[in-house]
């Protein structure tokens, strides 16, 4: 029934809602298939694989991520801009938990750099930090920062792994502040060492 109507697009935004519903990991091509009430086959006319298919799905979410992201700092600097980027940050991640957990995948840099979404990303993050007056490598080591402490606060609230009575949202109110602070305060200068040659 739906055959005749199906795209890329359509596919990607279906799989968005089935991985905010059953979890990223679960998104498969038989599922979507289902949904759609069509055979496996008939997707392969739109997505070459599910690998095509999460990468889409990951640059779907980021593009929505990064809109939201960018209404909420939009007028603001310094901390102000940077609490406005979190909030929205952590709304997202927790609001739409499958799209989120696909942003979280590692897309090939060719890819990566065609994409509107993720260079507006990298435009609207690094330049929130450089009002902080960082300059490379401390810009590279900054965004680490601030998407390792996002995401791994987003990850254990979102599995509702904060044990103790201190309301969530404060914590996360203070954690805001403390990068504020690291990021005002970042240490200059002659002290980077060299580190091994690895992938990151």
């Amino acid at each position: 029934m739906a055959r005749a109507g199906l795209t890329a697009d359509r596919l990607t935004t279906a799989a968005a809602e089935l991985a905010d519903e059953v979890g990223f990991e679960n998104v498969t091509l038989s599922a979507l298939a289902r949904r759609f009430g069509v055979k496996d086959a008939s997707l392969y006319s739109h997505v070459r694989n599910l690998q095509d298919l999460r990468v889409r799905l990951a640059l779907l979410a980021g593009g929505e991520m990064i809109d939201r992201i960018a209404a909420a700092v939009a007028g603001r600097a310094g901390k102000d801009a940077l609490a406005a980027f979190a909030d929205a940050y952590r709304e997202y991640a927790l609001k739409h938990p499958g799209r989120y957990a696909a942003t979280q995948i590692r897309v090939d840099q060719s890819l990566a750099a065609d994409s509107p979404a993720m260079r507006r990303t990298a435009e609207i993050t690094y330049g929130m930090l450089r009002a902080y007056g960082l300059q490379e490598p401390d810009l590279t080591d900054a965004v680490r920062l601030l998407r390792s402490t996002f995401h791994g606060y987003c990850a254990l609230e979102s599995t509702g792994a904060f044990g103790a009575p201190r309301d969530v949202r404060e914590s996360w109110d203070r954690a805001i502040d403390a990068l504020h602070v690291a990021l005002a305060n970042w240490p200059r200068g002659g002290h980077h060492r060299p580190l091994p040659q690895v992938p990151r």
